[in-house]
């Protein structure tokens, strides 16, 4: 297998109901998981872009949260709806999803 051009780790961490910090796992990340593999595959990206889902990395209120690598792009709250835009104007050509990207205040 060559190396991949980009690698997407999506957080499918998953804490009990009414935790108070939240997590990805009550937000739909499986499903952002499932739709995102699918995704690469019909777009013939396999090989291309690798997808790793993870445990907890980071804000988990602006969950689901995934980074791409090697850009550090860091998105929040996506879905199984933005995942061809993501494949398309991210990976495709070059251009972060901005309405996506988390904000930079959040790191302080």
């Amino acid at each position: 297998m060559p190396k991949p051009n980009h690698h997407i780790f999506i957080c499918t961490n998953q804490r009990p109901a009414g935790h108070p910090r939240g997590s990805c796992g009550e937000n739909n990340a499986m499903a952002l998981m499932e739709k995102m593999g699918m995704a690469i595959e019909q777009k013939g990206l396999f090989g291309q872009v690798l997808l790793t889902n993870t445990s907890c990395i980071g804000p988990c209120s602006m969950g689901p949260v995934m980074v791409v690598y090697p850009d550090g792009v860091w998105y929040n709250k996506v879905t199984p709806e933005d995942v061809e835009e993501i494949l398309d104007q991210h990976i495709g050509q070059g251009k972060k999803v901005d309405r996506l990207e988390m904000p930079e205040e959040l790191w302080g």
